[in-house]
């Protein structure tokens, strides 16, 4: 079909989707599928989550009838509101599992003379307390920046305003128009052309932008106000912006932090002819003051991972040079901003005969799991050098038990690996591995197999059980890979699978440089639903030693 569809079960979850419904609604289909139709999708006039006993598109699916329908807006993937019309149809799942079809399109565009076009009702009371409500569910559950000035403009344009514009001040004190939103058919677009950095704060302006960037009332604004002589550059940009935009009437307030002025929200009207009055402003107020929290929170949180994310980088090591073998590694942060992991790796000499390969994972995705690999690291590190000659189960069970009294550190698994040159001229690879998953061996010809020989459990429990050591020799042209569980779990799906993935992949990819053949494992294994972070530890054979 290519109008958009959807099926829902008899309590309105969603079955399918086509493509059609799919690029409309701007999500895939593993986003919709399980999902509640009305909590995930549908909205009142106003943009307001609607009680389930007044959606009209749910009590004809409950009724088994057929209705149509132009009420309402939908709620797009990237958190912006559309008015679509529908349909509704019963619709067999099979021979006892009654549901429904809905069908989703443009609604029919009545053409209006001048003049005849109606501004919305202002808020009711109940209406502005249910908006603030929303407001400070929605903004408190991201820790992204970005993402919450996006959801703050799908609450209030088009239902307070046809423009929203953020100036955000950086730690630095100086200004970025970090978004201009726009609402134009029934469609909010982002105007990227207004946006960028911005003139700095001048200390003494009057004029309202100034003033909220400097952390004063809010104000109300509008094309006459920046008409005579600029007083500034901030000034200019603003009277570019009113030309620009149409806007007969905006509001202006300031965004403050806890301790900080964050920056300013601009809300204006072109196309409703209401104007913005003083009445208007608590409520722009209330709304910059919850803004001003989530932005608080979103930054000191980035601030953060960055400081954890930035000592991981710098305690992850620069690889030997080992004559005769190629080395390449890579560490890939968490792709979201909930989780800073503790996935580490190593690699160093053991004398001139031998060198140590390590990689490893400490449980934990925040500042204290990265601190408590650098613990690990170095620790292991000592014990090794302090003893070349001991079989890697030796370290690993002295690394145990510093773990369990001295390091910081609830648990972490890892692999330490001893590779040297043998008699045979072919290089031999004595391993033990704590909890991991098992090494990945690629021969030349594309031959995968997981040395998942008998391995010990993770450090950190106590649990005193013997370490076994596992004597591989690596064939010549053969890569030996060591990854984190990053790299191939997904809270969907088996470790299996990612196992089974990864194997697959890596035989396609056995004749690649090795710098590629880490990229494309990246690439093509990692799993898009993992929000863990990723570390990588490959090693090449000669042709002949």
């Amino acid at each position: 079909m290519k109008t958009s569809a959807i099926v829902l079960d008899d309590d309105g979850g969603i079955v399918a989707a086509n493509e059609a419904a799919q690029r409309m609604l701007g999500r895939s289909l593993a986003e919709l599928v399980g999902e509640d139709f009305h909590d995930l999708l549908h909205r009142d006039d106003h943009g307001n989550a609607m009680p389930r006993t007044r959606c009209p598109l749910r009590k004809a699916l409950l009724e088994g009838s057929t209705r149509h329908g132009d009420t309402g807006r939908f709620v797009l993937g990237d958190g912006s509101l559309v008015p679509l019309s529908w349909l509704v149809t019963p619709y067999s799942l099979g021979a006892k599992e009654p549901g429904g079809l809905v069908l989703l399109y443009e609604p029919t565009q009545v053409k209006l003379r001048k003049g005849d076009e109606e501004d919305p009702a202002p808020l009711t009371e109940l209406e502005r307390l249910a908006l603030l409500a929303e407001t400070t569910t929605r903004l408190t559950s991201t820790l992204d920046v970005d993402e919450a000035l996006h959801r703050l403009v799908a609450l209030t344009v088009p239902r307070l305003a046809d423009w929203a514009v953020f100036d955000l001040l950086t730690e630095r004190d100086e200004v970025t128009r970090a978004l201009v939103m726009e609402h134009k058919d029934g469609v909010l677009i982002e105007r990227e052309d207004l946006q960028g950095p911005m003139p700095p704060v001048p200390e003494e302006s009057p004029m309202p932008l100034s003033r909220a960037l400097r952390g004063a009332a809010s104000s109300l604004a509008g094309p006459s106000t920046y008409q005579g002589e600029p007083d500034s550059g901030i000034a200019v940009e603003q009277h570019r912006l009113f030309a620009e935009t149409g806007m007969h009437s905006a509001v202006i307030a300031p965004i403050r932090g806890l301790r900080d002025v964050l920056g300013a929200l601009t809300l204006g009207r072109s196309q409703r002819r209401a104007r913005f009055t003083a009445a208007d402003l608590p409520l722009l107020e209330d709304l910059t003051r919850r803004t001003g929290l989530a932005l608080d929170n979103a930054r000191l949180y980035q601030r953060q991972r960055k400081v954890a994310e930035t000592m991981q980088r710098h305690l992850l090591p620069q690889l030997p040079s080992v004559p005769g073998l190629e080395m390449t590694a890579r560490y890939l942060p968490a792709p979201h901003a909930s989780s800073v992991g503790g996935d580490w790796y190593d690699a160093f000499a053991l004398g001139s005969e031998a060198h140590a390969l390590a990689i490893g994972d400490v449980v934990g995705h925040d500042l204290d799991a990265a601190a408590g690999m650098a613990q690990v690291r170095n620790m292991l590190r000592a014990f090794a050098w302090s003893q070349p000659s001991a079989d890697p189960s030796a370290v690993v069970k002295q690394l145990d038990e510093a773990v369990m009294h001295i390091a910081e550190v609830p648990m972490a698994t890892m692999i330490l690996a001893r590779v040297s040159l043998g008699d045979d001229r072919l290089w031999h690879l004595r391993w033990t591995n704590a909890g991991h998953p098992p090494p990945l061996l690629v021969t030349h010809d594309g031959q995968a197999r997981y040395l998942d020989d008998p391995h010990g459990i993770l450090l950190g429990t106590g649990a005193g059980r013997p370490r076994p050591d596992t004597v591989t020799v690596l064939p010549p042209r053969a890569t030996l890979l060591l990854y984190t569980d990053g790299l191939v779990e997904s809270p969907h799906h088996s470790i299996d699978r990612g196992l089974d993935r990864l194997r697959r992949h890596a035989a396609s990819l056995a004749r690649r440089p090795l710098p590629r053949f880490c990229d494309s494992l990246l690439d093509g294994v990692r799993p898009d639903d993992n929000d863990d972070d990723v570390a990588l530890l490959a090693l090449r054979t000669p042709a002949r030693a």
